[in-house]
This record gives structure tokens, C-alpha cells and sequence, in this order.
């Protein structure tokens, strides 16, 4: 772990600072968790603090790790700056509208609430910028092993996929925009498909248990990189692993995904879902064995 950490320190001092950051307004979130009762459609006010204070803290952390590898130069620190900047912005955004105890995203209530949302998008387009940025100087760069490095460049476009898979969730819904139309809504866009965002959810998570939630499919993708790398450090000397895992990994993506956008739960799959997962684990379950073999001849 102290390695790890000086590593990521050497790829960048201020991801990893970042990381701390976050790590410590996780904290400071999930003690609001305990002292503040109030509720936020149907959700404790301070969960989604807590959620995107640790989730920002793996991912700063994992990005500077991975850039311990990579050569400094100008166009990395620029990355980085987008990052930093874009990261701190919009959860200081979300934090804030927390305190005031309102909804931060899809928030187009009043004007503030309005420019809040309007400005939390602009930081994301930084930091999704800044990761792109990253992803084509690890794929041009030159890490040694050739595992790390395929885990490295799968798990990047992994999360730039998750990344963007949250667009389906700022477009007004049919009935947002149709009541729109009549008088002026306080949300646009959402997380839910086929029932209204604040209904019954999983705990902590909140993913909706009664109709389709996009939340899913973002969350896996986001975190494809972390799953790569640890799948790279546990089977070192495997490219082909890699390259069924990753596959099975975007097919899970987007079954999730899929079904979401069909308004049905994660928790209630229907025969069309289970059907399309069964053929997801027949297919990497083919892929593992052929791989498997192949490294024994």
C-alpha cells in the first residue's frame, strides 16, 4: 500500500491529493449521514456527497497511479488540470446545493438552481476531457508490460463509455417534457426510466427497485478501470484474459444499460434479460476456456 500511494504520488501530486480530498469529504458526508435527518427526493441529503466523495476518491487515485508510468510532459499536466479542476468544481456544486437541502442534479427549479446545474455539466465536460486526454497518452505510452498496459488502455475505454453513458440522463423524459410544455418543471432529466426519480431503491446506491435506473450502467462503466488493473495484477502474463474480460465487461455494460432504458429493475430481470445474460456468460465462459487452453499448448 505505501508503495502504491508513493507511486501515485510520483504520477501526480494533485490527483492524489485530490484523492485525499475526496476520501475526506466522504467522511465528513457520511457523518452528516448520522446528524442531518433531512431527505432529498426520497434520498438522505447527504448521500450523494458521501457517494461522489468516495467514487471521485477511487478514481483520482487509480488515474494517478496509472500515470506513474507515463513520461511527464506539458500535455499530461494540462489532463491533470482539467481533472483537478473540473472534479473539485462540480462536487463543490453538489455539496453546496446539500446544504441548502436541494436536489443538484437535473435542478432547473429557479435560476440558481438552474446555473448549479448548468455549471455542473460544464465541470463534468472538463474532467471528461481531461480522461480522454489520459487514455491516448497511456495508449501511446510506453509501459513495459504488455498485460498492465492492455488492462490499462481496455479499462480506459471502459469508463470514458460509462462516462458517457450518463448523457441518457440529462434528456428530458416524454412526460417532463410534455407537463413542460403546460407549466414550467422543476426537473429535467433523470435517473429513472418509466417511474418518477425518489421512489423505493436500494440502500445506500438509491437504484430504483421499481423501474429501470441509468445510474447502473454508469456506475459500471466508470469503474471498468479498476477492475482491469485488478485483474491485471492478480493474472500478470495474460493479455488474452484481458481481452475476454474486457469484452464480457462492455457486454455487461451495455445488458444493464438496456435494460434500464426498458424501465425495468436491476433487481427484476425479465426472461428477454436473463435469456441475453445467459448468453453473455456461454460466450465468456467460451472465451476464458479458449484462452485457457491456448496458454497451455
Amino acid at each position: 500500500m505505501r508503495n502504491a500511494l508513493r507511486n501515485a504520488y510520483r504520477g501526480s501530486s494533485w490527483l492524489t491529493v485530490m484523492a485525499v480530498a475526496m476520501t475526506a469529504l466522504a467522511v465528513l458526508a457520511a457523518f452528516g449521514l448520522v446528524v442531518d435527518d433531512r431527505t432529498v427526493l426520497g434520498q438522505p441529503t447527504w448521500m450523494k456527497p458521501f457517494k461522489f466523495g468516495t467514487s471521485f476518491a477511487v478514481y483520482a487515485m487509480t488515474l494517478a497511479w496509472l500515470l506513474s508510468f507515463v513520461k511527464p510532459t506539458l500535455t499530461k499536466k494540462i489532463a491533470v488540470g482539467l481533472i483537478v479542476v473540473g472534479s473539485y468544481l462540480e462536487v463543490a456544486l453538489i455539496v453546496w446545493q446539500a446544504a441548502r437541502g436541494r436536489a443538484s442534479h437535473f435542478h432547473v427549479e429557479t435560476a440558481l438552481d438552474n446555473a448549479i446545474w448548468s455549471a455542473m455539466g460544464a465541470m463534468a465536460g472538463l474532467f471528461g476531457v481531461g480522461t480522454a486526454i489520459v487514455a491516448i497518452v497511456v495508449w501511446r505510452s510506453d509501459v513495459r508490460s504488455g498485460t498492465a498496459k492492455l488492462a490499462a488502455k481496455v479499462g480506459l475505454l471502459l469508463l470514458l463509455a460509462g462516462m458517457g453513458q450518463a448523457a441518457l440522463m440529462v434528456v428530458p423524459t416524454k412526460e417532463q417534457r410534455r407537463l413542460d410544455e403546460i407549466q414550467d418543471q422543476p426537473m429535467l432529466g433523470a435517473h429513472s426510466v418509466g417511474v418518477p426519480d425518489g421512489g423505493a431503491g436500494l440502500p445506500i446506491t438509491g437504484w430504483s427497485t421499481t423501474g429501470g435506473d441509468l445510474r447502473v450502467g454508469h456506475f459500471v462503466g466508470v469503474h471498468g478501470l479498476q477492475a482491469m488493473i485488478v485483474l491485471a495484477m492478480l493474472f500478470p502474463g495474460r493479455p488474452g484474459l484481458i481481452k475476454v474480460a474486457g469484452g464480457a465487461y462492455a457486454g455487461l455494460l451495455a445488458l444493464v444499460t438496456w435494460q434500464a432504458l426498458r424501465g425495468q429493475p436491476l433487481t427484476r430481470p425479465d426472461a428477454l434479460t436473463l435469456t441475453a445474460a445467459g448468453v453473455l456468460v456461454v460466450a465468456t465462459t467460451v472465451g476464458l476456456l479458449t484462452v485457457d487452453r491456448k496458454a497451455r499448448v
